[in-house]
């Protein structure tokens, strides 16, 4: 029992949605939270024949009898809000910090107005930025003054910090990843806050000593969406020849594709503290592994990959993903 925090490792969409999906089918947590920005963050998580794309609720919600909770560090826009807590049937266990600031009409207009956020950075025009500003300048409204939410309004961190005095488990998950990062990403082409583990803590109220894993997610070719350093891209005629052509779950815009960064991933495991490492995309190094579930049955190629990026990052590589659905999983933790 504990806490495990989920991060991303690279640019962001690594297949934390995924990991975080089944992490909660697996473990059976009694509480899955989400930290990290806000909206700007899409994850998609393909159950059966079923394909979600969530912003706001956390990608846990395939388990029912985990209680869904939004940290108070979490942008929130009562729009997408209510559209997914609809969508996805969760209007029963989901709880909203009060303290949560609000994304409002004006954010997301300065947003798409400003052109350095726009084409520079590559913002995804869902106010992120602006409603951040607002917070720290003291001025944004929260979500305990909604009206229309009040239903959902809860302590966050009273309600973590009691689940794991109970010795339950509890999945906090977050968004983007570590390549964007306001502190610690290639600034000025970043999200509009820190993303790593330890703010994840902060966001819903946990204190470190509280964490017992953080589970990095890397994608074996990683991707970006925007503008901004990437050292290992490759060009997008690569990139097909490869067989990958990505979108982003919030854009819809391209990725841009690259190879496995080592020095990246072994640095970027250590600021976040990681102590797992979860590794998609193996099926698009070799289809061979497509949906394959079972460590033995991969190919030496695959293999051998997992096995030199173990060494590259310095840290247990503990769940595998072969594919898009939570059923294409191998996981070899204990």
């Amino acid at each position: 029992m504990g806490s495990t925090i989920i991060v991303g490792g690279f640019f962001g969409d690594e297949g934390k949605g995924k990991i975080v999906a089944h992490l909660a089918l697996k473990d059976k947590p009694s509480i899955i939270a989400r930290g990290g920005v806000g909206p700007n963050a899409g994850h998609t998580v393909e159950e059966g024949k079923q394909k979600h794309g969530v912003r706001m609720v956390p990608s846990g919600f395939i388990y029912e009898d985990a209680r869904l909770l939004i940290g108070a560090g979490v942008l929130i826009d009562p729009r997408v809000l209510e559209r997914e807590i609809k969508e996805f049937k969760v209007h029963d266990r989901i709880g909203i910090d009060g303290r949560c600031t609000l994304i409002e009409e004006k954010h997301i207009l300065e947003d798409k107005q400003n052109k350095w956020l726009a084409s520079g950075v590559g913002s995804t025009g869902t106010g992120c930025g602006p409603a951040n500003k607002d917070r720290v300048m003291r001025c944004a409204r929260q979500a305990k003054e909604i009206e229309e939410l009040n239903t959902y309004i809860t302590d966050v961190p009273l309600e973590i910090n009691d689940a794991l005095d109970a010795g339950q488990k509890v999945i906090i998950e977050g968004t983007q990843g570590f390549g964007i990062s306001l502190f610690y990403g290639t600034y000025p082409y970043v999200t509009s806050k820190d993303i790593t583990a330890s703010q994840i803590a902060a966001d819903v109220g946990i204190g470190p000593t509280r964490v017992d894993d953080v589970i990095i997610v890397f994608k074996t070719f990683p991707t970006r969406v925007g503008e901004g350093p990437f050292p290992t891209e490759v060009s997008p005629e690569e990139a097909k020849r490869m067989g990958i052509v990505e979108y982003g779950t919030v854009t819809g815009r391209q990725r841009r594709i690259g190879r496995w960064d080592s020095h990246m991933a072994k640095y970027s495991a250590k600021i976040n503290g990681a102590t797992q490492v979860a590794l998609t995309g193996l099926d698009k190094l070799d289809s061979s592994c497509h949906g394959v579930t079972d460590y033995d049955s991969l190919s030496d190629t695959i293999k051998e990959f997992v096995s030199n990026a173990e060494q590259d990052v310095g840290v247990p590589i503990t769940i595998l993903s072969t594919g898009s659905n939570i059923s294409q999983t191998i996981d070899l933790r204990n």
